[in-house]
Formats: structure tokens, sequence, C-alpha cells
């Protein structure tokens, strides 16, 4: 009896994600920006996420305006091409300020603290009628790199249908700036500590994928969001495993 040949897997698809941080209201431990996902979203569907996204093409344009540890350093933490390392950053850069608002650029002495001139650009950025790189050079900012901290790589297993190569960075919310739930992409969005968020999990009011999971166990070790982004971290890439215990399908890191 011959045996089926196991499908190829599906190639992952480069993305970035960020962990915005910000030190908890009452001065204990941090809290982290989270969102819902809408449940028509082909990938993760009623999801609680961090924000981020695919990389665009267009994302790689080496005429960015760059604040920060150069691509050549990104790359080497990410273990990358320098081209990849670009538009990471950009792709980070892009998303958080799509789906939360956030902004993580400005002037090379300055960053940005009031969005709210940049409404109609972040639309057109997420309908992708405007690129990083013209709303930038027309808005006169630059990345700010310096802002952000890599975290993690988390790979899709080879057995799901949509797979995704993402680089973690973290970044702590810009002085003055607002996080929102501004984004079609999310049905609700909220600022939670960590380990609440866990609790959620764990209470089925919420549901998390293992990266999600992790990076919130990790983050809420801290006592600050200063802390968070001086921790050096060595970034190895992560592909968990769908594993079959009887009835259960197990995630193995």
């Amino acid at each position: 009896m011959s045996r089926k040949t196991p499908p190829e897997p599906v190639p992952a698809k480069d993305s970035a994600t960020v962990v915005l941080v910000r030190d908890a209201v009452d001065g204990a431990g941090v809290e982290v920006f989270l969102q819902r996902r809408v449940r028509t979203m082909a990938f993760a569907s009623g999801m609680t996420v961090f924000p981020g996204g695919g990389v665009d093409e267009r994302d790689a344009d080496a005429s960015v305006g760059w604040v920060g540890p150069p691509p050549a350093e990104w790359a080497r933490r990410f273990a990358c091409s320098e081209s990849l390392a670009r538009a990471l950053v950009c792709a980070v850069v892009r998303e958080a300020f799509e789906e939360s608002g956030v902004l993580l650029a400005g002037t090379p002495s300055e960053v940005v603290a009031d969005t709210s001139a940049y409404a109609d650009a972040r639309a057109a950025l997420t309908s992708g009628e405007l690129s990083l790189a013209e709303f930038l050079a027309d808005a006169g900012l630059v990345v700010r790199a310096d802002l952000l901290r890599p975290w993690a790589n988390w790979v899709t297993p080879e057995q799901e249908p949509r797979r995704y190569d993402a680089r973690f960075f973290v970044a702590a919310l810009p002085e003055g700036q607002v996080a929102d739930g501004a984004t079609s992409e999310a049905e609700s969005t909220r600022w939670q500590r960590p380990a609440d968020a866990i609790a959620d999990a764990e209470a089925g009011r919420a549901a998390l994928m293992p990266p999600t999971w992790h990076t919130l166990e990790e983050v809420g070790r801290f006592g600050s969001a200063a802390e968070v982004l001086a921790c050096e971290r060595t970034i190895r890439r992560i592909m968990p495993r769908l594993v079959r215990d009887g009835e259960r399908v197990v995630v193995e890191l």
C-alpha cells in the first residue's frame, strides 16, 4: 500500500509585530496594547494579538529617512539580509500606525507627540494608496528605529495553510501619543497587564496564539517599560510544532 507524500509547507511570508508597552497606571509593572481581531480575518480571526502584519515590497524603499540602528544592525540581530531588515523596520512602523495610531517617527531630534495631523495619511497607508516612504517624505519625518528593540522571531507551524515568519519588536508608547482602536481589523482594543491578558485566556474570555502568550509571559516579568527596552535579547528562530496527543493537538516549542 503506497503512502501519500506529505504536501510541501506553504512558504512563510515575512511579517513584523510590535509589542507596545507603557508603565502601568498604578506604577507597578507594565501594560501592553492588545487588539482582538475581527472574525472575518483570514488569519487569526477572533484572536487577541499585538499590532502587526505582512511586509509590503514598498517597505524596502531605501529613500526612507532613518535615525537609529542602521539596517545592517537589524540584519545581524534577525539573521537576514539588509534589504529585508530595512523592510521589517519600516513594516512595523507602518503597521503600528495603521492599526493603533502610534507613529514611531519624527525628526532627527524629536519624536512625534501628536499624530492627529496625519489622520488622512493613516487612512491612505491602510488602503495602500500611500507608501510609508511617501508619507514620511511629504510630512518631513524619518523612521525612528532607535525607539524599537528586537524581541523574537516566530514562524507559523509547517502544517498551517497560512504561514508567517514574524519578527517581534518592542517599543514604548511615545510621550504624548495615544493608541486607539480605529482599525477595521480589530473589534476591540485595550491596554492590559500581561498577567491579566493571560488570565482572560485561561478563563476562556480571550484566545491567544502561542507566540502572543509566550511574549506576554516574558514582558510581564519586567517592572517598567524602560526595563523592557533595556533587556538584551538573543534572537532565535522559533517554529512551534503541532503534536497530536490522543484527541488533543498540543503545541510544542
